[in-house]
């Protein structure tokens, strides 16, 4: 089996639930449902941790109470903490979470926001054939070099799946360019797809443009409907299993765990697509966005 890095962040989730999101000079009561670790990175290593696929969490944990939440969740849970560092605190976020299920998120960014060129020192980049990454580690343009700089020093035939994520629109354009690079597999949902497309085209149409660039699977969910993928010339829909949504905390983290758990055990794209679509499916019907 091959091994997989995941690096990003480690979050604090408050999940309110919420009858309705609140607009601007209104008042909404909302009922707290729980405080959780996540945040991309650890959902994604929680995805692969239940599918039993090799996966190291690479993710900094720093000084102040967030971070102590996080650091006890990696203690109980029995994960390395391979990258302890004391610049900030960890960040935290409140997830507004609706009736539908739909959730959307009040952000505070802490200590993976900084990302140092010496905290790669900490790990061997060649001992990887997968990379997680997630552009909300790539919203600083000065952030997005120094990280994608450092990744270059992986194996020749590494392959990074980049998990758009939704501050997909907030990326530069150079970022952008140096993601569509040869051994990147593109992973986003249909709004973040867009960000992709100069004008509007048909999905398959931008799709196949991207892989001319990566030579990678383009991979888009589609929600209930399941995951659109295009490689090697061929477009297809992987039906996903229905399912009552509890909220959609963690989803898209969670397929791109479990997509990347089947393909490092030796899956092919199609059946891993399926794995992926069975765990997000089964992480929306849970409280916790988190399979850990």
């Amino acid at each position: 089996m091959k091994r997989t890095l995941i690096m990003g962040a480690a979050y604090v989730d408050v999940v309110v639930n919420v009858p309705t999101l609140p607009v601007s000079g209104s008042d909404v009561t909302g009922q707290l449902m729980t405080t959780m670790v996540g945040g991309s990175a650890f959902n994604v290593y929680g995805a692969m941790q239940y599918a039993q696929a090799p996966a190291d969490l690479f993710v900094p944990v720093g000084q102040g109470q967030y971070a102590q939440l996080v650091r006890e969740q990696l203690r109980t849970k029995q994960i390395p903490e391979l990258l302890t560092v004391d610049e900030a605190d960890n960040g935290w976020d409140m997830s507004l979470v609706e009736p539908s299920g739909e959730r959307s998120f009040l952000t505070i960014p802490g200590i993976d926001q900084v990302w140092r060129d010496d905290w790669f020192d900490r790990i061997q980049l060649t001992d990887y054939a997968y990379v997680y990454l997630s552009g909300y580690q790539l919203e600083d343009a000065e952030m997005a070099e120094r990280i994608l700089t450092q990744l270059r020093r992986q194996a020749p035939d590494a392959i990074i799946l980049f998990d758009a994520s939704p501050r997909m629109a907030y990326l530069k354009p150079k970022t952008v360019a140096q993601l569509l690079q040869p051994n990147v597999i593109i992973h986003c949902n249909e709004t973040e797809f867009c960000y992709f497309a100069a004008s509007e085209q048909p999905m398959a149409t931008v799709a196949a443009q991207i892989y001319q660039q990566t030579k990678q699977p383009v991979i888009i969910t589609l929600g209930e409907r399941g995951t659109y993928y295009y490689d090697h010339g061929n477009g297809e829909v992987i039906a996903s299993e229905r399912v009552p949504v509890v909220n959609t905390i963690g989803a898209g983290d969670t397929h791109c765990g479990g997509m990347l758990a089947g393909l490092a055990t030796g899956q092919s794209l199609p059946a891993a697509i399926e794995s992926a679509n069975q765990l997000a499916a089964k992480v929306v019907s849970q409280q916790a966005g988190s399979l850990l």
